[in-house]
């Protein structure tokens, strides 16, 4: 299945753009953290972080879904290390997401085929880890560490 998404993106003033989606999403506001832009909307490495987060996390629904689970709730934080590269650009350097489910682990059935699976579905952050590293974990609703 082949599919083609396309945005349009234009600039309002200094480094603020409007994200175009389609007629059937609202548009988004974007900006460059201060001192460049005004942070008056989400940076890039904001958006590259909620495209990989969103899609972690839904891929884990999807899976627990496959074997019938609930996992109670899911919760994601995810977190970027933008650090200087050896030819002194920034750049993201490294990605932790960090999914946590309300449902006690223990209870849910084929936990290990769910853990194991779950990120090979995820388009975005399979497709970021080419150039990125992204270490995931997952947690319980007891914090319980169980990937």
């Amino acid at each position: 299945m082949t599919e083609t998404v396309s945005i349009t993106i234009t600039q309002k003033e200094n480094y603020q753009f409007l994200v175009d989606f389609g007629d059937a999403i609202p548009n988004l506001l974007v900006d460059e953290p201060v001192p460049m832009g005004a942070g008056s909307g989400p940076a890039p490495a904001h958006i590259l972080l909620t495209a990989a987060a969103n899609c972690l996390s839904a891929s884990l629904l999807f899976s627990l879904k496959k074997y019938g689970q609930d996992a109670g709730g899911i919760t994601t934080r995810a977190t970027c290390t933008i650090d200087r590269n050896p030819n002194n650009r920034l750049r993201v350097l490294h990605i932790d997401v960090m999914i946590q489910f309300a449902q006690d682990g223990a209870n849910i059935k084929h936990l290990d085929r769910v853990l194991g699976q779950f990120e090979e579905f995820c388009t975005v952050s399979q497709s970021i880890q080419a150039g990125i590293p992204i270490k995931v974990s997952v947690t319980d609703g007891r914090g319980v560490c169980l990937k």
